[in-house]
């Protein structure tokens, strides 16, 4: 894994804050939630400043620093940024980026089913990690619980976050540990499952396709832990978690869909799985959920129900890439009707679950 940044010494951001929920009956100890960020409006500037922070980061766009300053700057903010702002504008709701209000929702319930003080950080835009580290140390917080939001573990997300509040924790003189991806976690999958189920038994589809957001292939690779090459080399290498793929987030993505699938009494041929989101010509982690949807409909399916566990609050890919466009698509190809299930947002049942992963 890569090593965490030099200590670095900035001015106190307190820019997008939400306060903590603070409860005196656990002093010192508090927790931080990550998840990944949203721009602060549906706006092309808005958007523009988020995607600026998100794609200068290394571990998400991994090609060396001059190269990675001319894509950014010439290729992708002079027009991303008007087409992705018409993206949010169709899921923006009176309380803002649905992936920002869950998030808070559910740091207030965790704050109360836990009694600990809870603060909600974004990789990237607001609220920062900074201000909400800002936020626990005002709380009189010394021991840190960091929760990524990242079921799997990628380097563009699970570990990004890792490293950059390990950096900012120091600088704080907080202690800090975190939670490891609970892609297999069995309170997960249960509050999935039990997510679904509502919209399997009203919508009755004819096939579930479990869809993941992408990753560029040299990702998978980079995480072998072989000596050999392991990653990619075979059809079935994703099959099941070994010592060689254990890192890796396409196996971790499979045990995810398989044991959604088990719980869900799903036989072999009512389900399969695939990966959305990919962005560049660089070779993306298959199959492709765009492709594997068009498909679906060619072969007769005609209610098709998608639900995206790598999310665990509904946003831009899940509302808008799989409720709006994918949908359009399979109706284009044929399909009768396509259904988007919910994630597990701040359900009673995904807080609980949270609320266990800080004691184990």
């Amino acid at each position: 894994m890569p090593a965490a940044p030099p200590r670095e010494h900035s001015k106190r951001d307190t820019a997008g804050t939400t306060s903590p929920i603070v409860n005196p009956h656990e002093p010192g100890r508090g927790v931080l939630l990550i998840n990944v960020g949203t721009p602060d409006a549906p706006t092309p500037v808005a958007v523009r400043r988020y995607l600026a922070e998100f794609l200068s980061d290394p571990f998400v766009v991994d090609i060396p620093a001059p190269l990675r300053f001319l894509l950014l700057h010439l290729f992708i903010l002079p027009f991303r940024p008007k087409r992705s702002a018409a993206a949010y504008q169709k899921i923006w709701t009176e309380r803002g980026s649905p992936l920002r209000f869950h998030g808070e929702d559910l740091r207030s319930k965790l704050a109360a089913r836990t009694g600990r003080s809870v603060a909600l950080g974004m990789r990237y835009g607001n609220p920062s990690l900074r201000a909400a580290l800002d936020e626990l140390v005002d709380a009189e917080v010394t021991e840190v619980q960091v929760l990524p939001l990242f079921p799997q573990y990628s380097q563009s997300a699970w570990q990004t976050a890792a490293v950059a509040s390990r950096r900012l924790a120091d600088e704080r003189n907080l202690e800090i540990s975190f939670i490891p991806p609970f892609f297999d976690h069995p309170g997960f999958l249960a509050a999935l499952a039990d997510g679904a189920r509502p919209t399997l038994e009203e919508f009755e589809p004819d096939h579930l396709l479990i869809s993941f957001h992408g990753l560029p292939e040299r990702h998978i690779r980079r995480s072998d832990r072989s000596k050999e090459g392991y990653c990619l080399t075979r059809a079935d290498c994703c099959k099941e978690i070994v010592e060689e793929n254990r890192d890796c987030y396409r196996a971790q993505c499979h045990a995810t869909a398989q044991g959604l699938a088990e719980l869900l009494d799903l036989g072999p041929d009512g389900w399969d799985m695939a990966f959305q989101s990919r962005l560049g010509r660089t070779p993306w982690i298959q199959p492709f959920t765009d492709h594997r949807i068009t498909e679906l409909a060619a072969s007769g399916c005609r209610r098709l129900a998608v639900i995206c566990p790598s999310f665990v609050a509904d946003c831009l890919e899940t509302l808008e890439e799989i409720q709006i466009r994918a949908r359009e698509s399979f109706l284009a190809a044929g399909g009768e009707d396509l259904r988007l299930i919910p994630t597990v947002n701040s359900s009673d049942a995904w807080v609980e679950v949270t609320a266990g992963m800080l004691d184990e």
